[in-house]
């Protein structure tokens, strides 16, 4: 897999200890989607940023989400990846507040887009669903309303408006933030086979 040249090699996964991978038949890692760290204090908005063009075709958005590490809340920017098969899908991670706690929902790679809290990450992840493209075939095909395809020769996409496609707002899900859960569709998603952050 190649990742784009805006990658910042922080991988929140290993640095937390999230989604302990499971013994799996095939090469795809299969992790559990469980709550891997929890903190007292509630993360920082979602900040509103510009989306780097698409480093070219192929490559899927992750947005940006806070982290959690011994100084406390850091910003990890959204990237552009290539996914690690064809046909899925990311589901971005989310902090939820329940127990007085805020605990971290690490996000995967799946057939559908799951439950990320309604958190509002911007470029077609407005808290439900996926709407910055879709599958295709064997191809990805872009929604250029919110993807940013600039100076790029990507011609796989179509334009469909879609709302709040700009990031911001409250970066967690509980009491004070977002108050939304999963719907059937969601949760039934959240239990399908997933694939780790690559």
């Amino acid at each position: 897999m190649r990742l784009s040249p805006y990658f910042i090699p922080v991988v929140l996964g290993l640095s937390l200890g999230v989604g302990a991978p499971v013994a799996a038949p095939s090469a795809n890692a299969y992790v559990s989607v469980g709550i891997g760290v929890s903190v007292p204090i509630a993360p920082p908005p979602i900040p509103v940023y510009e989306q780097p063009p698409i480093p070219g075709p192929g490559y899927m958005w992750t947005p940006g989400y806070w982290g959690w590490g011994d100084a406390g809340y850091y910003w990890i920017p959204g990237t552009w990846v290539e996914p690690p098969s064809v046909g899925v899908l990311w589901t971005p991670p989310y902090w939820g507040f329940a127990g007085g706690v805020y605990g971290f929902h690490a996000g995967y790679w799946g057939p559908h887009v799951g439950f990320y809290g309604g958190v509002n990450y911007g470029f077609g992840y407005g808290g439900i669903g996926f709407e910055g493209g879709e599958w295709r075939g064997g191809a990805f095909a872009y929604n250029s309303a919110v993807t940013n395809i600039s100076n790029t020769r990507v011609t796989n996409v179509y334009n469909k408006t879609v709302v709040n496609s700009r990031p911001g707002g409250a970066a967690f899900n509980g009491a004070g933030g977002v108050t939304r859960t999963a719907s059937p569709e969601e949760a039934r998603f959240g239990a399908e086979a997933h694939t780790q952050a690559t």
